[in-house]
């Protein structure tokens, strides 16, 4: 789609949250620099108040989906009901995960959210073609 800017057009692409989840976790650095699980989260804690701000959905849902897949609450955030499902041993450091660790819980993390993502979109499709 074209958009006349400033005098210019610029070509604007939407892509569904779910697309746009896979594209951040196929590449993550590209990003957030290193990754890691925190600059993760810390990056889509911003991805959900920008859209929030912007009359979008953000992760409104999340918190409670990942707390339904756990089967349990807490008083964590829902970085830390993720790591609940990583880790159900629990974790000494919160902020020095071993590597595998870590990269157990960015996988994990993506692969929930894509799970969530598609879950929504089918529910919103299933609400506007009905």
């Amino acid at each position: 789609m074209l958009h006349l800017v400033d005098g210019q057009y610029r070509i604007a692409f939407r892509i569904g949250a779910a697309e746009y989840f896979a594209s951040v976790g196929r590449r993550p650095g590209m990003f957030v620099g290193k990754p890691s699980f925190h600059a993760l989260t810390a990056f889509l804690t911003g991805y959900d108040q920008h859209a929030l701000r912007h009359g979008g959905p953000g992760l409104t849902g999340w918190h409670d989906w990942l707390v339904a897949r756990r089967g349990r609450d807490c008083n964590h955030a829902w970085p830390g009901q993720i790591l609940h499902l990583v880790l159900p041993n629990g974790w000494d450091d919160l902020w020095n995960l071993p590597p595998e660790d870590e990269q157990r819980a960015i996988t994990v993390l993506f692969e929930l959210l894509d799970e969530f993502a598609a879950e929504r979109e089918a529910a919103q499709d299933s609400q506007t073609s009905g």
